[in-house]
């Protein structure tokens, strides 16, 4: 616990005063009582003796005062609270490489079981979105609360040729902000991320002119705290633009990738079309994309590890420790007390104390 306030805390050493001041009010009023001629008047007078109870309200009263206290010293502890993510791209790859079964029953159906978790495992104040990519890109269900939409818009995906990481992560970033879809999707063309670099240093453009301004201030690489991608990938980029550029363009616009490959370090074949075609994942990569954007990378070799990186991101970004100032629970504590003392003294001695 820390305080911003910390020099209000000498006011703690009132307290033994204060208790010092009660115990001498106490000797007092027992010294007044001692002055009449018999102490059996006074007991008749006083009824019977309330013992401990006398005691029990100004104990409560001392610590509301000290609660008080600590609360004008304003506290702050590091808790658990639901961070600002508030919308998150599950961007899934759907190429053909997906079906291969060194993840049993095979990559996209373990995929598809492990995003299901995570989705039922978020609070139901968190937007989710889905992305599928392979030779392209597709918003298969826009940022929602509803669940069950999105569960079905995870049974609908269907493999497809070619697998364009970098289409994967524009296209997210266009769910994620679509005021700014048309300058996205000019970086999602060949060499259009160079002719946005050429035209913001000032350089001419003899090819198709880039979009006129960026529409964004760039902000520090992970700084956006109500926007995530998570991004499912097994393959090696095979075509679009380069992944580690369009990471870039997340980080400018704070966006975190969290990267999940899947698959074992010996792969696996698939066929296609009469082929065996022996499928990897390009670890390196996936690792550079987080890097870049200042998130993490995860490794699952089975499904079960798989629902595991999903927990662990849950952990990792849904919720999250932070400061935050404790002192109206101080205020409050005092007030119950104030209460508390209060009633228990008119209940027990039709006065207050």
């Amino acid at each position: 616990m820390s305080f911003e306030w910390p020099q209000a805390l000498w006011l703690l050493l009132a307290v033994p005063g204060l208790v010092a001041l009660y115990l001498w009010l106490q000797r007092r009023r027992k010294k007044s009582a001692l002055r009449f001629g018999s102490l059996a008047v006074v007991r008749e007078a006083m009824g019977a003796s309330p013992g401990w109870r006398r005691h029990v309200p100004a104990v409560l009263l001392l610590l509301a005062i000290t609660a008080l206290i600590v609360a004008a010293a304003r506290p702050g502890a590091r808790v658990t609270l639901p961070s600002d993510h508030r919308t998150i791209v599950l961007a899934i790859d759907v190429s053909l490489s997906m079906r291969a079964n060194d993840i049993e029953p095979t990559r996209i159906a373990a995929a598809q079981a492990a995003a299901k978790t995570f989705v039922q495992a978020q609070p139901s104040d968190v937007r989710l979105a889905l992305v599928s990519f392979a030779g392209s890109a597709a918003i298969v269900q826009t940022p929602t609360r509803n669940r069950e939409e999105l569960l079905e818009a995870i049974d609908r995906l269907e493999l497809q040729r070619h697998t364009a990481t970098g289409t994967g992560i524009l296209t997210s970033l266009a769910t994620l902000f679509p005021e700014q879809a048309s300058e996205l999707t000019a970086a999602n063309v060949p060499g259009g991320m160079a002719r946005m670099a050429d035209q913001a240093q000032g350089r001419s453009l003899d090819a198709k002119p880039a979009p006129a301004k960026p529409s964004f201030t760039p902000v520090p690489a992970g700084s956006n705290r109500s926007a995530a991608i998570i991004l499912l990938t097994d393959g090696r980029r095979t075509t679009g633009p380069d992944p580690i550029e369009a990471a870039r363009m997340a980080a400018e616009r704070g966006v975190r990738v969290y990267t999940v490959g899947f698959g074992t370090a010996e792969g696996a074949s698939v066929s296609f079309d009469g082929w065996s075609i022996f499928m990897r994942f390009d670890e390196e990569a996936l690792k550079a994309i987080a890097d870049v954007t200042k998130a993490s990378y995860f490794h699952a070799k089975s499904a079960e590890d798989l629902v595991k990186v999903y927990e662990s991101l849950n952990a990792q970004y849904v919720f999250e420790r932070t400061h935050t100032e404790i002192s109206a629970l101080f205020a409050a504590a005092a007030a119950l007390l104030t209460i508390v003392a209060a009633a228990l003294s008119v209940l027990w001695f039709r006065r207050l104390a």
